[in-house]
């Protein structure tokens, strides 16, 4: 079981890894910009949950995380260079699946951890979020989790389905499964579709 996390966890950091590669080559950065930006948006939420509950932070304990950000990193960018065009779609897809991932293992990371259900909800939303949040900020963009749309809500939707499925007896991998499909579903449906939470406006 624990293997099997830790190959779901490499995948989360490695689709996050090619979010933020992908912005980086919509902001025109260059090497070391791109390696910044791939780091900061997959391992951001990680490192920000770790430091919280006072654990040693993953990827100072476990360095193949950073050899997937760097090979992810890579292969991106190798991509680009055939295609020579941004895929605006491809960026917001990676980052649904690096939400979900990350959601579901932040939670269960929180759980494993003598955490409350309520207290692991908000750090696997921290997780899932804070990366993409510090990527957006650097490249000034409003970041996504501000802006509206169906974002840190589909980890909070994720996480409550996760914890549900527990408490009914289902196994921890039904449950993860549970988590990081409802987290991924409502992310991707949102995208396609435009969901949006009610906009704060001002009267003119």
């Amino acid at each position: 079981m624990g293997q099997w996390l830790h190959w779901i966890d490499l995948l989360g950091v490695a689709v996050f890894a090619v979010s933020g590669t992908l912005m980086a080559y919509r902001k025109h950065m260059d090497g070391f910009g791109v390696v910044v930006l791939a780091s900061v948006t997959a391992i951001g939420g990680g490192t920000l949950r770790d430091m919280i509950l006072d654990l040693p932070v993953f990827w100072v304990q476990e360095p193949d995380f950073l050899y997937a950000i760097m090979a992810a990193a890579a292969l991106t960018i190798f991509w680009l260079r055939f295609t020579h065009k941004f895929p605006y779609q491809s960026l917001l897809v990676a980052d649904a699946f690096g939400l979900a991932f990350f959601n579901v293992m932040g939670l269960q990371k929180a759980l494993n951890y003598g955490a409350t259900p309520f207290i692991a909800i908000v750090m696997g939303t921290m997780t899932g979020v804070f990366g993409g949040l510090i990527r957006d900020v650097i490249c000034r963009e409003i970041p996504l989790v501000l802006k509206g749309e169906l974002y840190a809500t589909t980890c909070i939707f994720g996480g409550v389905l996760y914890v549900l499925a527990q408490t009914m007896g289902l196994s921890i991998s039904w449950a993860m499964l549970i988590g990081m499909l409802a987290t991924l579903s409502l992310r991707l449906a949102a995208i396609r579709w435009h969901w949006q939470l009610p906009v704060f406006q001002g009267s003119h």
